[in-house]
Order: structure tokens, then C-alpha cells, then sequence
């Protein structure tokens, strides 16, 4: 009977049981499931916040730019440099910049008469065409670097912006900022008022547009994107290397020209040098004939 017996699969599990390595082999098997199922739950909550933040940028109607560590700041892509008035059909430019290659009636519409003096414009002066006061806003974004009151050129605002451009806003009555803030362009800076080296302009703004410390003509860069002020500085080295040619042209030529009368001289003074030679030769000639006749 105990031999029949020990066929059976109940003996045979009981002897698989009895084995040492067992329990050992069924816990680990348990603990690996576990941890599976562990590791498998943490990766579906990590998924699910992302597919509901990609729904919620669907519906804000944001798409990721995968090349965002690139992109430019804001101002240089979309900004373009606008009038510093909130209405540009009313604004009216009555002083111009001075530009050496305009015409002369620009060039005289851009001289200042202070003192009895003549000043060359470095920006443009913007009234209203019925001389009132109006809003003066922010031409780009930029940050407040300076606001003060000159004695001549009235309240001042200066305004640094990325890329080396400066905007300057002098003649103001009211001012509405303070030094270090950061303004968004449109905003309002103060309003148009009257100074004593303007004072022909009436009520205005005076406004200087400056790329890399050099202030440039407004006129030509309004409604134009920023960016294409870089194209100065390229242009300026150009003016620069042109202008330093033509000194050294200059130069050459006055070395030159102060050379010839030299050279005509010492050619008169050689001339003069021989024909005294040639004298003193045929008088001595003379002697010696009339020597020759007495003996």
C-alpha cells in the first residue's frame, strides 16, 4: 500500500516541499513579481501627467520649438522701432537729423539756433501739429538707465535695450518712470514739453536713436525691425576705413607738393651755381689772352 502510495502527485509535492532551495527559490519569485509590478505602476503615474500636459498645450494652442535654446530674444524677432507717440498722424517732425550727405534743406532743417549758434541735430524734435502736449511712450523694450533734469535740455530718459541700442527722450514736462525699471515698449515715459536749446521747436520731444554709442538717423530706422541697425556698425567700419584713406591720400599729396618747390630750388640754385662757373671760366680765359698779347 505504501508503495502505491508513493507514486502519487500528492507525494510528489510533498517531496518537491521538502527540498531546501524551495521556500528560498518561491520567495525570491514573489519579491521579483512584486518589484515588477512596482516599477510597471511608477512608469504608467509618470506617463499619464505628461499626455495631459500635452493635452493642455494643445488647447492653449502651444507647440514646443525644439529649438528654443536658439531662439532669439523677443525684441530682435518681432519689435520694430516705433515714434515715441501714441499717434503718429498727429506727430510731426520738426527738427531733423543732421546728415552730411543730405540735401542742403534737410541739412538746415537739422541745425539748432541757441545763443546765436548753430548746433547740428544728433536726433529729431516731434511736436503735435497744434503744439499741445502729448503722451510720450517707449519706442522699444528696454530698461530705464538714467532719468534726470538738464538745465538746457529739460527732463531726460535713456533707455538701454539689447545689442548695444540706446533711445534718449529729452524735453519732457511730466515723468512717469523711475531709474531700473523695465518698460515694454508702448509704455508710457512722461509727456512733451519745452526747453531752452529747443525752444524754437515749442512743445516737443527731442528723440536720439543710438546703436553702439553712435547716434544714427531716426527717421530712417522708424517702422523698420531692430535688427537691422546691425548693419551699421559694419557700415561705420567702412566709413571709417574710407575716411582714413583719404586722409593718408591727403597726406601724400601735401608731402608731395611741398617737395617739387624744394626740388625747383635746388634746380635754380644748381643753375645759378653754374653760371657763375661759366663766368668766372671765361674771364679767366680773358686774363689769359690778354697775358698772352702783351708778351
Amino acid at each position: 500500500m505504501n508503495e502505491e502510495n508513493k507514486g502519487t502527485p500528492k507525494n510528489k509535492w510533498s517531496n518537491i516541499f521538502r527540498k531546501k532551495w524551495f521556500f528560498p527559490a518561491l520567495y525570491l519569485t514573489i519579491a521579483a513579481v512584486l518589484l515588477s509590478v512596482v516599477v510597471w505602476y511608477q512608469n504608467l503615474d509618470n506617463q499619464i501627467p505628461d499626455a495631459q500636459d500635452q493635452i493642455d498645450n494643445q488647447e492653449e494652442g502651444f507647440s514646443p520649438n525644439p529649438n528654443d535654446d536658439e531662439a532669439q530674444p523677443v525684441m530682435d524677432q518681432q519689435e520694430v522701432i516705433e515714434m515715441p507717440v501714441t499717434n503718429q498722424d498727429q506727430a510731426e517732425i520738426v527738427t531733423k537729423f543732421f546728415d552730411y550727405n543730405a540735401e542742403q534743406k534737410d541739412q538746415e532743417s537739422a541745425l539748432v539756433l541757441y545763443n546765436n549758434r548753430y548746433y547740428q541735430s544728433k536726433g529729431v524734435d516731434i511736436a503735435s501739429a497744434n503744439d499741445e502736449t502729448f503722451d510720450v511712450v517707449a519706442a522699444l523694450s528696454g530698461t530705464i538707465t538714467e532719468v534726470k533734469e538738464d538745465p538746457l535740455l529739460g527732463n531726460v530718459v535713456v533707455l538701454s535695450h539689447d545689442n548695444e541700442v540706446m533711445t534718449y527722450y529729452a524735453s519732457l514736462g511730466d515723468v512717469k518712470v523711475k531709474a531700473g525699471e523695465k518698460i515694454k515698449q508702448g509704455d508710457l515715459l512722461g509727456t512733451a514739453g519745452k526747453n531752452l536749446f529747443g525752444k524754437d521747436s515749442g512743445t516737443h520731444v527731442y528723440f536720439e536713436l543710438r546703436k553702439d554709442g553712435k547716434e544714427v538717423n531716426p527717421e530712417t530706422y522708424f517702422n523698420q525691425p531692430v535688427s537691422k541697425l546691425e548693419n551699421i556698425t559694419e557700415e561705420v567700419a567702412e566709413e571709417e576705413k574710407a575716411e582714413d584713406q583719404s586722409e593718408q591720400t591727403e597726406a601724400t599729396e601735401t608731402e608731395d607738393s611741398s617737395t617739387e618747390p624744394a626740388q625747383e630750388e635746388d634746380t635754380q640754385e644748381n643753375d645759378e651755381t653754374n653760371t657763375d662757373a661759366d663766368k668766372q671760366e671765361e674771364q679767366d680765359k680773358e686774363e689769359t689772352n690778354d697775358t698772352s698779347a702783351s708778351a
